[in-house]
């Protein structure tokens, strides 16, 4: 049973850390360069405005989530495990998300990264 609480914790840090990479993403993009923002306005203003980014906030909180997940993930089955398997299964989902949510062009390279990543997910679990 605690195998499969593993897996379950290491399924919740890539949900988790997947919407908190995007939203960090989508944020960055909308406050735009931040050098040229504090150029043009000020540290004051830069800082007001990237704290007054909702989408940045939620973005940390999802990162804080991923990383309990991680606590319990860990609590409940081996490093050599959940390390491996939730910092990979994130780099596939991150692949997945930015094509979908983000529309980036993501190249043929990273989709055969992304298929190898969870070639060696599907080995480990094994």
């Amino acid at each position: 049973m605690t195998h499969f609480y593993a897996w379950l914790g290491v399924f919740l840090i890539v949900v988790t850390s997947t919407a908190g990479d995007c939203l960090l993403a989508r944020a960055m993009k909308q406050i735009g360069d931040l050098g040229d923002l504090r150029n043009k306005r000020g540290i004051v203003e830069t800082v007001l405005r990237v704290l007054g980014t909702p989408s940045l906030m939620l973005g940390i909180a999802f990162m804080a989530l991923s990383f309990f997940s991680l606590l319990f993930a860990l609590s409940w089955g081996d490093v050599s495990m959940v390390g491996p398997a939730s910092a990979s299964l994130t780099f596939v989902a991150n692949a997945f998300a930015a094509k979908l949510f983000l529309h980036e062009r993501v190249d043929r390279r990273r989709w055969t990264a992304a298929v190898c990543v969870a070639g060696g997910v599907f080995l480990l679990a094994g």
